[in-house]
């Protein structure tokens, strides 16, 4: 049978195992959140922000003459440990729990307080010793601490994220590169328009998607302004005079980030903007992402009834009834992973806007989704890259032929005949399926020798003199 202790709080005396470094209050959050299954041990990056603010919190606190020297530094390496990988598991709470991020918070302060206990020689619980409120708390209240901690780790996860991002770039940018002979027509409106090169898409793909490295940047900089000191509502009760700026410029340096205080801390205390437009950042990126895997999808289509431009890596069997059936599997998962994305925005939209007066009670719902949106493209990023973009090959000849037989080498022409005469041949040859090219002929619009020069696709690529 499981060992336990009794630890008391505000309702009473509540068993909690023994060997476990969190207390009562986290195992209250256990018993009453059993809602989405994705816990906090799951996403080391938040633990480590949270380990983050306590350290700082700390040592602000013991600059600042409120926490004795032997305390602080056995709270600080408690903190370096969890940022060192230890004790995740010990971060049970439900990403989505009510009380504004509470949970969350006494989640750090027990576990970091009985990790100091068990290095003071002392039993776990023992918290005359060193407490989860009055020590590893002091001077915080759950809504400065915890939207800080959030901001903290979505300042790493977006770092991972861009470096991701910038890999699946380079990638595409190199079939540009290998695919930049290959004539293929261009489409509109999944009609067709007038030849490029295959290189040119896939270029196209690395330059639109590069364009939200500096995006996903420019929006995760607003995390690094804090409410630290704060406390409750941003009037800084329970903080001594000079602790958010101390906390703040404490924080930078063992973060390396650029951290800053609010100028207004009640206005920044409830403030969920920064989260609404990094948000929507990772909407922006999931948008251009499934595009590109619908592109794919098509221009794999086939073998013999579709484009068949491009091949896509095999990945596994298509079909449990139709043999030799190959699905573009990857780029399938990818639009899917880019489905949960937008709702996942929805979802911080609503978010933001549901906090009232001086604090955003919806904080874990928002913060989750957004960190959600990122583990979920990371993964999706890698993939596509990995099992996707690196074995594309192109079929050569087929886009080549689609390009000989295209009505669309007609728009070459406008300049040389004008628009009516081009119409009047674009619509005899969908009507007899004659060439565009036999018909300027036959019709003696132009010699031979000039329209093969017009037509010639390398000549259709990029702007040109008459």
């Amino acid at each position: 049978m499981e060992n336990f202790r009794k630890e008391s709080d505000l309702l009473g005396e509540l068993n909690v195992p023994a060997d476990a470094y969190y207390g009562v209050q986290t195992q209250r959050a256990i018993d009453n959140f059993k809602i989405s299954g994705q816990l906090l041990s799951a996403y080391p990056d938040f633990i480590k922000g949270l380990a983050f603010v306590k350290k700082a919190a700390a040592k602000t606190n013991y600059e600042l003459g409120l926490l004795d020297e032997n305390l602080y530094f056995k709270i600080a390496e408690a903190c370096d440990e969890i940022v060192a990988g230890k004790y995740h598991d010990q971060f049970p709470v439900d990403m989505i729990q009510g009380g504004a991020g509470t949970s969350i918070n006494m989640n750090a302060n027990e576990v970091i307080a009985n990790i100091v206990l068990e290095k003071l020689g002392k039993n776990k619980g023992e918290y005359e010793f060193c407490s989860p409120n009055d020590h590893v708390n002091l001077s915080q209240s759950t809504n400065d601490a915890y939207p800080t901690a959030i901001k903290m780790g979505l300042l790493q996860m977006n770092t991972g994220l861009v470096d991701r991002l910038e890999k699946i770039v380079e990638a595409f940018r190199a079939k540009g590169r290998e695919f930049h002979d290959v004539i293929k027509m261009g489409r509109t409106q999944l009609q067709d328009a007038v030849p490029m090169t295959l290189g040119q898409e896939f270029e196209a793909y690395a330059a639109t998607l590069e364009e939200d490295i500096s995006k996903l940047n420019n929006n995760a900089s607003l995390f690094v302004e804090v409410n630290m000191g704060a406390t409750a509502i941003g009037t800084g009760l329970n903080a001594p005079v000079g602790y958010a700026s101390l906390c703040a410029k404490n924080l930078a340096q063992i973060t390396g980030f650029p951290v800053v205080s609010a100028p207004d801390l009640v206005e920044a205390t409830p403030d969920t903007g920064s989260y609404v437009i990094y948000s929507s950042a990772t909407k922006r990126l999931a948008v251009k992402l499934s595009k590109i895997c619908n592109d794919l999808r098509l221009l794999s289509s086939g073998p013999r009834a579709g484009l068949f431009e491009i091949n896509l890596p095999p990945m596994q069997p298509g079909s449990s009834i139709m043999p030799g059936k190959v699905n573009p599997v990857i780029p399938e998962v990818v639009n899917q992973v880019c489905f949960k994305v937008f709702g996942n925005d929805l979802t911080v939209t609503f978010a933001a806007e549901a906090g009232q007066l001086q604090l955003n009670v919806m904080e874990p719902v928002l913060s989750h989704a957004i960190m959600e949106n990122i583990n979920f493209l990371c993964n999706a990023l890698d993939t596509l890259r990995e099992k996707c973009v690196v074995g594309i090959t192109a079929n050569k000849e087929i886009c080549l032929n689609m390009v000989k037989h295209s009505i669309g080498i007609v728009t070459a022409l406008n300049p040389y005949i004008g628009y009516k005469k081009s119409t009047e041949i674009a619509k005899e040859a969908l009507e007899t399926g004659n060439s565009v090219y036999n018909l300027v002929l036959e019709k003696g619009v132009l010699s031979q020798e000039k329209l093969d020069e017009i037509l010639d696709p390398k000549n259709m690529l990029k702007p040109h003199n008459k």
